[in-house]
């Protein structure tokens, strides 16, 4: 029965870009290890660009009012994310799921529209755009080397598209930047003035001396003086950090892959089954290649909940892909999320809509059925009443919500309880055990002296 199901999962993996070669002449069945496992940093960076980085994710200097960082929404005590369906960003107090959204003039205005994605592998050089919608991307045509909603205002030389990437929280007002008339940072980005807005962190952090100091020993051959320092060195520095240090490919299914027979449990090796086979789950027709993720766009009739980026006339809803496309077939399509440490990075869905691991398979098993009776216990959402009164307009209305039910692209998939726990095992072993504690990559404090918590 192993040999049979080893015959299997070869030829699913095989369709997935995977590579396979013989081991050993008494098993040549046995797959090597995925094909494409190649890093920004491999062969660099220099450990003072990644330590640069490190501290500037978490340092608020980068955020309009100084009380916000990447790490706010993307920290190492919550595995690179946040524990919330959707953000609490500039203006809320706290860290993690007990963020809450603020008091008075401070208080946030809006949720962040989407949910903030895992960081874990992002350093891989298969991941040729960023963010749900691929809005930034790798693009020769572009002056930068980049397709961004920067246009040709996005500065050169920037090392890959996570830098790329880390060039636009700081510009946008719910995440770092915060409202007009509140600071610099928030006008010039109200204004859509974004070289203002990375000229103005750059000096924030020429005002600094350690960082000035740390900049000049990073890129000695660029940064002489305070003045020399840009955003761009920053947002290098911190894909160098979020390339080495959160790179997890050596899960118990990655050992397995390599050879290590017991890698798996019997359970797991039953839901590997069912993922890959056409007539189980065939979760690998986008949960494909080295992460377990095509790379592509795919409209799955998820929930819809919180603002959403506003594309419906009543400024709510998010159209996904076709934001930056302009093609309608690729409405309500969102990019397919990498699987390695999945276990780990609830909730799920490009809003967070479902809570457990367990209630997002559900969804993907059948998903008009969990689109019109979508438990809304799964959304994850600090309470305040104003707010509270918004999260739910796209799925109070039964005419949008056919919309989204009419562009899935899934078919329902009928498996028994005892198939679920089984492919729920195999999601299990693709969490790298390293991924399970990593406190070690947060700093104590910041060059700034802005304390680090919330």
């Amino acid at each position: 029965m192993l040999k049979e199901n080893r015959k299997t999962l070869i030829f699913y993996l095989a369709c997935s870009s995977f590579l396979f070669s013989s081991l050993a002449a008494a098993d040549e069945e046995l797959p090597l290890a995925p094909q494409n496992t190649d890093f920004y940093d491999n062969g660099m960076p220099a450990e003072n660009k990644v330590q640069l980085g490190k501290l500037l994710f978490f340092d608020k200097i980068l955020s309009g009012n100084q009380n916000t960082s990447c790490a706010t929404c993307h920290h190492t005590l919550a595995d690179t994310g946040d524990g919330l369906s959707l953000p609490v960003g500039e203006g809320g107090r706290g860290l993690g799921i007990i963020r809450d959204t603020g008091v008075g003039a401070d208080a946030i205005h809006a949720r962040v529209p989407r949910h903030a994605p895992p960081v874990f592998n992002l350093g891989a050089t298969e991941y040729t755009d960023m963010f749900y919608d691929g809005r930034v991307a790798v693009d020769s045509d572009q002056p930068s080397g980049f397709a961004t909603p920067a246009g040709d205002d996005l500065p050169d030389n920037l090392d890959n598209v996570l830098a790329a990437q880390a060039m636009f929280p700081v510009t946008s007002a719910e995440e770092m930047a915060g409202q007009a008339g509140e600071n610099p940072q928030a006008n010039a980005a109200a204004a859509g003035d974004l070289p203002a807005v990375w000229q103005i962190i750059a000096e924030k952090l020429g005002n600094i001396p350690e960082y000035v100091e740390l900049f000049t020993a990073v890129y000695p051959n660029e940064i002489t003086q305070a003045s020399d320092i840009t955003y761009v060195h920053a947002a290098n520095a911190i894909a160098a950090y979020e390339a080495k240090l959160f790179r997890f490919d050596n899960s118990p299914f990655h050992r397995y892959l390599n050879g290590d027979e017991k890698a798996l449990s019997p359970l797991a090796k039953k839901g590997m089954k069912i993922f890959f086979k056409k007539e189980k789950a065939n979760c690998v027709s986008c949960h494909s290649g080295t992460f377990l993720t095509d790379q592509d766009y795919h409209a799955i009739a998820m929930p819809q909940i919180g603002p959403g980026k506003g594309d419906n006339s009543d400024g709510h809803g998010d159209f996904g892909r076709e934001r930056v496309t302009g093609n309608i077939e690729d409405q309500f399509a969102f990019k397919t999320p990498p699987l390695i440490n999945i276990a780990l990075t609830a909730p799920y869905g490009h809003d967070g809509a479902y809570d457990t691991l367990e209630a997002v398979v559900k969804h993907h098993l059948n998903p008009k059925k969990y689109l019109f009776n979508y438990d809304r216990t799964q959304a994850v959402l600090p309470s305040r009443s104003d707010l509270d009164a918004l999260d739910f307009i796209v799925m109070d209305d039964t005419q949008r919500l056919n919309a989204i039910a009419d562009a899935n692209e899934l078919e329902k998939v009928n498996l028994s309880d005892k198939e679920l726990k089984q492919l729920l095992e195999f999601l299990n072993a693709l969490t790298d055990p390293a991924a399970i504690d990593i406190r070690g990559k947060t700093p104590r404090s910041v060059p700034s002296g802005i304390p680090l918590r919330e």
